[in-house]
């Protein structure tokens, strides 16, 4: 009987394991560097100064007359050395980061240029100095995800393998720009590794959790700190909620479900607008810079990564007319600007529009909760549906603010809003961009239908085998030739003491007589040497399976030999044939799992008795 385990990890993982650690801690090193970049960026081109700040900075909020004017322009500048960049450095700085990584890993083998660990956060930095409306995170996923790729090519790895380290070094970069070392990992599972194994959530988590102690460490010295932790605290934390206000978060989900649905077709419908445009692409970011200038001279909050207008938000400093300002101006600057192709992430201004969203939503009247309450569950669920990511949304907001009172009416705003979105909304706005360039990704996961069904229950049983001193001509027209619904492809071949020596399928008999027909010296050798017998048409040894083993186990081994069928072996005697498996045969788990999906069935029925004979059975007697 075969051991067969829970899962299929070896010892390769603690080889990536070793190799994670310093992935994590070179991406937390490079998020401070990309902070400091976007605090530098700012300061030379709103402030005119060279000084790099120690935490990130606004632009100004208090200029009137020509030089608000003047500064529509930087955010154009900007964007023109942005199209610069991406037209002579590397076009794959262009958009937000998450989008890229995924491409890289569905249909780029995991390999990224060393260039883009450059490239991206330098332009990035460039684009929110110049006063874009992005946040840090989008560009520093990649820029993570680009070094742990370098760290895999650098080493010998599979295509699988270095997914793992890309994806571990994107985490990593997250949980230190943050200090959400969990939401990492889980935005990790939810939107790069396609997959739940240990082979990756082992690696991935031990560098989001080096990269989240770096950020600790770098707080004791306060030249390099990188803010507190938490990011955002609430202080007091909100008092355990009533049931009036778990169920207004209801609402608060639909309502984060349809900005979430406008918030994507805004920006792919000014995408579409750019690339009607008779002009090149270079040029698209300094146009969606203009539109920035623009809504920046009309409400300057709404430029910068804005974590300050979190804070506010978060603490309930907020009046209704700026609010409904902020997320007029964020909402069409973001998407004109995200659309032009230009550099810088999604998730900051994501939280800056759902909370926004949440304050309104207090200040028209939502029942329960309070100013600071109804922001935070709003970004929440905004992320969580715009994104495709409820449990990150969850775990993001609590580990940015540590109110673990608001666990409950996160998680019900979150799934309300990710249930609306995935019945309203095809793709996300991350999904969007890769099938657009034409690969379709899958966002469920489910166990392999393969995996869960043994050879045994599948396998054709008894087999029929032929004998290895069999003439070749016999065996074609016994079991080659004739009506198809009984004959097969291929045969065991056992000796006389039904023991297995290899499998002939009709490809190699053909290919046989062909040969010979075609070759005259051929043809001549075998009218004097002995009749060709089944023993003589076997081209390898055979390629087996045991009855316990799965089926996917079954497909892997076909698909690495080149093979339609395997021979099926007792356990207790590796050479004694009991059954066959063929390709057809690896439908039948697919065709149970569509059954279990379709077919509806009601198994208990509850009868009800008849009003009259309850009545008489009432009576007395």
């Amino acid at each position: 009987m075969l051991n067969k385990g829970d899962f299929t990890a070896d010892l390769r993982l603690v080889w990536l394991a070793a190799l994670a650690v310093p992935t994590g801690a070179l991406c937390g090193l490079v998020a401070l560097v990309l902070q400091r970049l976007i605090g530098l960026f700012t300061n030379l081109f709103y402030y005119q100064s060279l000084t790099v700040p120690h935490e990130l900075i606004s632009p100004p909020t208090d200029v009137h007359g020509w030089v608000a004017v003047a500064l529509i322009l930087v955010p154009v500048v900007g964007g023109l050395i942005i199209g610069l960049m991406a037209r002579y450095g590397s076009e794959r700085i262009r958009g937000h980061g998450i989008p890229e990584a995924m491409e890289a890993i569905l249909i780029g083998q995991s390999r990224m240029q060393p260039r883009v660990a450059v490239l991206k956060p330098l332009s990035s930095a460039i684009s929110i100095g110049s006063g874009g409306p992005f946040g840090a995170e989008g560009p520093i996923i990649m820029t993570g995800g680009a070094f742990g790729s370098i760290m895999a090519q650098i080493c010998r790895t599979t295509a699988a393998e270095r997914k793992t380290l890309l994806v571990a070094g994107a985490a990593g970069g997250m949980a230190a720009t943050f200090g959400t070392p969990v939401a990492a990992v889980l935005l990790a599972v939810e939107l790069l590794l396609f997959e739940w194994k240990p082979r990756s959530l082992v690696p991935v988590a031990l560098a989001s959790a080096v990269a989240a102690l770096l950020r600790g460490l770098l707080q004791s010295d306060p030249r390099l700190s990188l803010g507190p932790t938490p990011l955002f605290p609430i202080l007091p934390p909100h008092d355990p909620l009533d049931i009036v206000t778990l169920l207004a978060c209801v609402p608060v989900g639909l309502l984060a479900g349809l900005t979430s649905l406008l918030l994507t077709g805004a920006v792919y419908a000014a995408e579409d607008a750019f690339h009607r445009l008779p002009i090149h692409w270079m040029w698209w970011p300094a146009l969606g810079g203009l539109a920035v200038g623009i809504g920046g001279y009309f409400q300057p909050h709404a430029l910068g990564v804005g974590y300050d207008n979190i804070e506010r938000l978060l603490h309930g400093q907020y009046q209704l007319g700026p609010l409904v300002a902020l997320i007029a101006v964020k909402f069409a600057i973001w998407a004109i600007a995200l659309g032009s192709g230009t550099s810088g992430g999604v998730l900051a201004p994501l939280l800056i529009i759902g909370g926004a969203l949440g304050g309104l939503e207090h200040l028209l009247g939502l029942p329960g909760g309070d100013a600071q309450f109804w922001p935070l569950i709003s970004m929440a669920a905004v992320m969580g549906g715009t994104m495709r990511s409820p449990l990150t949304g969850v775990l993001f907001a609590m580990e940015l603010t540590y109110d673990l009172n608001t666990f409950l009416a996160l998680l019900i705003a979150t799934t309300v809003s990710h249930g609306f979105t995935v019945l309203f909304m095809k793709r996300s706005i991350l999904t969007e961009k890769v099938a657009r360039r034409g690969y379709h990704v899958s966002r469920e996961y489910t166990v392999d239908p393969l995996e869960r069904l043994s050879v045994s229950e599948v396998m054709t049983a008894p087999v029929v085998t032929i004998p290895a001193s069999l003439p070749a001509r016999e065996l074609l027209g016994t079991y080659f030739l004739g009506d198809p619904t009984t004959k097969h492809q291929g045969y065991p071949v056992v000796d006389p003491r039904g023991e297995l020596l290899g499998v002939v399928t009709r490809s190699s008999l053909l290919e046989h007589w062909v040969s010979a027909f075609l070759d005259p010296e051929a043809r001549s050798e075998l009218a004097k040497t002995e009749p060709i017998i089944a023993y003589d048409l076997i081209g390898r040894a055979p390629i087996t399976i045991f009855p316990e083993e799965t089926c996917r186990t079954a497909a892997e081994r076909m698909a690495a030999a080149g093979v339609g069928r395997l021979p099926v072996v007792s356990s207790e005697g590796p050479q004694k044939v009991i059954g066959i498996i063929t390709r057809s045969d690896l439908l039948k788990p697919r065709a149970r799992s569509v059954e279990e999906e379709v077919r509806r069935e009601r198994l208990i029925r509850l009868r009800r008795r008849s009003r009259h004979k309850t009545r008489s059975e009432g009576r007395p007697g």
